[in-house]
């Protein structure tokens, strides 16, 4: 099978990054020290090629009311435009199909941006349901075309990033110098073009997520590598995101987990009379489980996903979802789904191998902007 590649598959490979096949796509797991591209995002600044997500555009008359049916979250909290909303597609079973970030462009334009593993179903998902509604939108994914008409997305995150992109991007200062998180501007720059600043990002660090047409991706990644933006790979990525407690399309829910059960009952919106695909099936099904992190205290192993979780004194289990060592707190951590009942200080017991180790339960995130917060 050929591998897809990103406009940035060249810039990687001179740069002598160790390359795997992530979900069909030939992509950067470490550019030497996955730990030293770890920290550059928690102390300085790094950098992620995330051209391999999809944008979509959804334009038309109706925009407004089509979304406020295909997603979870309620887009009528976006009012202004350049709000941003994280939330889930859902299926009529309530699983979830992705996890996505919606912006308000205007009344007749709103952007998604979807997991690159699912963008192929998530289109077609929202196609259908297009023809179904007969909403008469366009919806036009700007990932896999050509490249003046393809929109590649690179994330730069950690406390000097914001520096660092208006150092390199120097139109982009004033219309997100005082932008909020969750919001997204444009600026026109004489080198790149058209720019997208989204100050949003998967790292737990303020950064932002800049989107230009594909063919000045490289252009943009050589500049910002110029002005001291560390690159920095999968693996690094993996591990930022679980210490932010941040969940992961395929490995923390899919489409056959139901959101309440993942952690995600705060981008549900369950409250209003709006209806949405899925809202039917989560009102009769619940919650059932409690998304949760888990600090290993004991040595001998590291906490993986799919090892089971030990609660005491009942026959209840759990299982992580996510788990790894963390860079930051030097310390085995994971993202659990667990029975209702287990609160933040018990302790359970993960099956490592023959052993059961004890593990606290923890409040998440385990880290956000630079600072421990779980212990």
């Amino acid at each position: 099978m050929t591998l897809k590649a990103t406009p940035l598959n060249n810039a990687h490979r001179a740069a002598g990054a160790r390359m795997v096949d992530f979900g069909g796509w030939d992509m950067p797991v470490n550019y030497g020290s996955q730990i030293e591209e770890h920290h550059a995002v928690r102390t300085d600044v790094g950098m992620f090629d995330v051209a391999h997500m999809c944008v979509v555009d959804i334009k038309g008359d109706n925009v407004r009311a089509f979304l406020r049916g295909l997603l979870a979250n309620n887009v009528d909290k976006l009012q202004v435009s350049g709000k941003a909303l994280y939330s889930c597609m859902l299926n009529p079973e309530g699983g979830v199909i992705d996890d996505l970030i919606v912006y308000f462009i205007n009344e007749n334009w709103f952007r998604l941006v979807v997991n690159a593993g699912t963008a192929e179903k998530d289109v077609a998902w929202m196609q259908q349901q297009n023809t179904a509604t007969n909403s008469g939108l366009t919806i036009t994914q700007r990932r896999d075309g050509a490249l003046a008409d393809t929109m590649a997305l690179i994330a730069v995150q950690g406390p000097n990033a914001r520096a660092k992109v208006w150092q390199v991007i120097p139109e982009a200062q004033q219309p997100t110098a005082d932008m909020k998180p969750f919001n997204v501007a444009f600026a026109q720059s004489p080198t790149f073009g058209e720019v997208m600043v989204a100050r949003t990002g998967y790292t737990g660090e303020d950064g932002f997520e800049i989107g230009v047409s594909a063919d000045k991706a490289e252009q943009l990644w050589q500049a910002l590598t110029a002005a001291g933006v560390r690159p920095a790979g999968l693996g690094a990525r993996d591990t930022l995101r679980l210490e932010a407690g941040m969940n992961l399309y395929g490995q923390d829910m899919d489409d056959s987990v139901n959101p309440l059960d993942a952690g995600l009952a705060w981008t549900i919106d369950l409250v209003s009379e709006r209806d949405f695909i899925g809202k039917a099936a989560l009102q009769a099904k619940g919650q059932n489980a409690q998304f949760v992190g888990l600090i290993l205290r004991e040595k001998g192993g590291v906490l993986r996903a799919h090892q089971k979780v030990i609660v005491a004194d009942t026959d209840a289990t759990g299982e992580i979802t996510s788990g790894t060592f963390s860079p930051t707190m030097q310390q085995a951590i994971a993202l659990a789904r667990v029975p209702m009942g287990v609160n933040v200080g018990d302790t359970v017991h993960v099956e490592i191998r023959d052993k059961k180790l004890a593990a606290s339960v923890v409040k998440l995130p385990f880290v956000r902007n630079g600072k421990i917060l779980a212990v």
